[in-house]
């Protein structure tokens, strides 16, 4: 049978009668976000943990908290908050994570309570989770690259003005070039048009936009 396969161009796996893992996340990403952790270090050596979740469907990217220690409970917390927090037409069927130690068997319960199936990827695969893993390296390489951080309170405001830029105003390839919370409409720009700056994350990033 190995022979067989082999010659046709199969290669093994474990199970053909099932959707692969792509086919997976393509068919349920309206019903799929994923969730991470962030590490942060400030320049007085003391390091934060942001905890983001982020909608596969629409790229569209959620705050959950940020400690210096998120303990199991503490993420469980944090999730039932975020939950509370979401309006009613952010409805999910199922939640990818990893299986670090903060993702407790109460998480999943926070989760389930609200019909949310968490769902593990396996042990160093990164790639099974590679839309948090993305964001992750797009919130370094144009916010934290470039400023220094020095305590929570900071941390926290930059965030929030990134994620309001990131949501309403950061065009997205994977989305046509739009917007996660203007996924499906776009502002026409005609030639002639004033266009004007707006600097956003203490002058980081720029925003620009047709004039009034």
């Amino acid at each position: 049978m190995w022979r067989i396969l082999r010659t046709a161009g199969i290669n093994p796996t474990r199970d053909r009668t099932g959707p692969s893992w792509s086919e997976f996340i393509r068919s349920q990403a309206k019903g799929i976000p994923a969730t991470d952790f962030r590490c942060v270090d400030t320049a007085l050596l003391r390091r934060f943990h942001v905890l983001f979740v982020i909608e596969i469907a629409t790229r569209r990217v959620h705050l959950a908290g940020t400690a210096t220690n998120p303990t199991g409970p503490w993420t469980t917390q944090a999730a039932r908050n975020l939950l509370m927090r979401l309006p009613d037409d952010h409805r999910f069927r199922y939640l990818i994570r990893d299986g670090v130690g903060q993702f407790t068997a109460s998480f999943d319960t926070a989760l389930a309570g609200s019909g949310i199936t968490a769902i593990r990827t396996p042990p160093r695969s990164p790639q099974a989770n590679a839309f948090a893993e993305r964001w992750v390296r797009t919130l370094r390489h144009e916010l934290l690259d470039w400023t220094i951080i020095w305590n929570e309170r900071q941390l926290r405001y930059l965030l929030d003005e990134y994620l309001e830029h990131y949501n309403s105003h950061r065009p997205h390839r994977g989305i046509n070039q739009r917007a996660p919370n203007d996924h499906d409409n776009v502002a026409p720009i005609f030639s002639g048009q004033p266009i004007r700056r707006h600097a956003t994350c203490g002058g980081l990033i720029n925003e620009y936009r047709t004039a009034a």
